[in-house]
């Protein structure tokens, strides 16, 4: 190989001034290359070349434009190269200094603010080279911060670009309804976010420039009279609706005479307001249109004095709902009403007096005790024993001046003044031929005594005279019966599930009906409002009526049937208030429901099962007010409950 030297001189030796290599290294044109004025050695155009090409390296940081990213991409992916990255790469121009050049400094290879290259002008090379190998540092220092300065802002615009991107894409896939719902919130979607931001520091700097006119804007406004317009117009309300009187039992109270049977809605509204105002003594101040209320400041001193005596004081300030919840019933378990008198005797009957706080409690031991219930002590009153006589059943009569007593198997019935203290016995009734006498119900009224005959007899006897006044049978034996709550009718249930209903004045049966299910009766109940009755089969089902339907209808179908017992339904009451119905078996032990009405679902909470504490079920009362509960078991105990929903006994 020949050294550098020799190979450039031989090259410039047959070279001319203006030929291509001398125009490639940067020569200008007409220097001579060997044996000239300048006298440039070989060494010396080396090392001109190699010191221009990498200060030429040094001012280009970038490719120009999109010829130079194509140039620089492989060829293998020049065909696929995303138009994104093209087009980020044209954005990029030429460097501030380079653009500002002129034509003949281009050509000349100069750049604004330096020098000139050497050898034009007659410059010496050495000087030249001597300036070019000590640039000074603000020349050096330029061309980087221009290319900083250049990347800051290629990558500020890559993101803006992938920001948007991604914002499209997330566009496309928003339905419709989203998207408008952003317009309508965030103005023009096509912005982006530095807008949306700008727009909405400007709209509140508006807002709070303009909340002094605001505020004097609403005043104006809460002085204009409000005007309520319909939020839409329904086409059915124009047309005229007859509503039915009649069998609404709260509508029928507001009728006038028979001829308002049915009314259209408008006449309804009217009349409605009528009875408003006629129980309020005329049209109230709140419900009067326009009428605001205004309030002096005494009024505001005094109701500010109101709330301070408010917060100072503890209390129950939220009163309880006059009507029983469903779900829970909230009760205590108190000492036995007899416990003053333990025995182990079945008990018969637990009933209590219907104007004292005094519990009756009678069993087949011959004996009827009364107690008076205080939940804690139930001290005992008064003990009657009748000899040889197993009590069947015992009950105050309405005004509870009278005890009646029967036997399991004698056919007198005694009768026990409370008041004079003495006991009568009703040894024969004049024209009733039974040989027992066991069942019998007292009217609510207190005026008849309703006894239960072997064949399907009912007799219906004077409470006060204790005589016969009629008698009434029905087919097959009769397994219980009972009277309205206005004691103008009886319900009487035969084994073969029939229900016969009887006039009391005329004693004729106005209806019967077969209770749905049943092929066998035991017992059935009425509630005290006139409003259910309740019908007890062998199977354990309870099925309860509208009264309304077992007067009229020949099948009725019941409101809710109870199938919470599998063993035959022996006993059923109701309590005053009629929202509780309970039902119990004596075939069972722990068989025994309250229901809750109108509901008609049971109270989960009774019985509990685990102490196993009431046993089988004989008899069952509630107090005259509701608040306590009381039930009779085959161990002789009379069990006693506090219902806490009603406060009184």
């Amino acid at each position: 190989m020949l050294p550098l030297r020799s190979c450039v001189g031989k090259i410039f030796h047959s070279s001319h001034a203006a030929s291509p290599y001398t125009r490639k290294i940067g020569l200008p044109r007409g220097t001579p290359t060997r044996g000239g004025a300048a006298g440039l050695s070989a060494s010396d155009v080396a090392r001109e070349w190699r010191s221009r090409g990498s200060r030429r390296r040094r001012l280009l940081p970038a490719p120009w434009g999109w010829a130079a990213a194509v140039s620089q991409t492989p060829w293998h992916m020049r065909s696929g190269a995303p138009r994104e990255r093209l087009r980020f790469s044209s954005a990029l121009g030429m460097p501030p200094e380079r653009r500002s050049r002129t034509k003949a400094e281009r050509r000349a290879g100069t750049m604004p603010g330096r020098q000139a290259r050497p050898g034009s002008g007659g410059t010496p090379r050495k000087a030249a080279r001597s300036s070019q190998r000590a640039p000074q540092a603000g020349q050096r220092a330029a061309p980087r911060a221009v290319t900083a300065a250049a990347a800051a802002a290629a990558a500020e615009e890559e993101e803006s670009r992938l920001r948007q991107r991604n914002r499209l894409v997330l566009e496309d896939d928003k339905p419709a309804a989203e998207r408008c719902l952003e317009q309508l919130v965030f103005g023009d979607v096509e912005e982006d976010e530095d807008a949306l931001l700008r727009r909405l520091r400007s709209s509140r700097g508006q807002r709070q420039g303009s909340s002094g006119d605001s505020e004097v804007e609403d005043e104006a406004k809460d002085n204009l009279p409000t005007q309520k317009k319909p939020v839409w117009v329904d086409e059915d309300d124009e047309d005229e609706e007859i509503v039915d009187m009649v069998n609404n039992r709260f509508r029928k109270d507001i009728m006038k005479n028979a001829s308002e049977s049915k009314l259209s809605k408008d006449k309804l509204q009217k009349r409605l307001k009528e009875e408003f105002q006629h129980a309020m003594g005329g049209v109230p101040d709140w419900a009067e249109p326009g009428h605001k209320r205004r309030k002096s400041s005494d009024d505001e001193s005094e109701s500010e004095e109101d709330e301070d005596d408010l917060l100072q004081r503890t209390g129950n300030f939220i009163s309880t709902s006059t009507s029983l919840p469903r779900g829970i019933l909230k009760m205590k378990n108190c000492r036995p009403a007899n416990a003053e008198r333990p025995t182990t005797a079945r008990i018969s009957s637990v009933q209590f007096h219907p104007g004292a706080q005094v519990v009756m409690v009678s069993g087949v031991d011959n004996a009827i005790s009364l107690f008076q219930v205080d939940g804690k002590t139930n001290p005992k009153i008064q003990s009657i024993y009748l000899e040889k006589f197993p009590i069947f059943k015992a009950c105050f009569s309405a005004n509870g001046e009278e005890l009646l007593a029967t036997s399991v198997h004698s056919k007198v019935l005694y009768v026990y003044d409370m008041l004079a203290g003495k006991l009568v016995p009703v040894h024969q009734v004049r024209g009733m031929k039974e040989k027992i006498v066991k069942r019998f119900e007292v009217s609510p009224d207190g005026s008849f005594l309703l006894i239960s005959g072997i064949a399907g007899f009912s007799h219906l006897l004077s409470m006060k005279t204790k005589e016969l006044i009629g008698s009434m049978k029905i087919n097959g034996r009769i397994a219980a019966s009972t009277f309205s709550s206005d004691s103008k009718k009886i319900y009487a249930s035969s084994e073969n599930g029939e229900v016969y209903v009887w006039d009391v004045n005329s004693r004729k049966c106005i209806n019967r009906f077969l209770d749905e299910g049943s092929l066998y009766g035991l017992s059935i109940a009425a509630s005290k409002n006139g409003q259910y009755v309740a019908c007890g089969s062998k199977s354990g089902v309870v099925n309860i009526y509208s009264q309304d339907s077992c007067l009229q209808q020949t099948n009725p179908k019941p409101i809710k049937a109870i199938m919470n017992l599998v063993t035959g339904v022996t006993s059923l009451t109701f309590n005053p208030t009629t929202e509780i119905l309970a039902v119990a078996s004596r075939k069972m032990k722990e068989a025994i429901r309250l229901v809750h009405l109108p509901s008609c679902t049971v109270f989960s909470n009774f019985p509990v099962f685990k102490k196993s504490a009431i046993s089988r079920v004989q008899t069952m009362d509630f107090s005259p007010r509701g608040g306590y509960f009381a039930l009779g078991n085959e161990r002789g105990k009379a069990l006693l409950y506090r219902l806490h929903h009603y406060s009184d006994f």
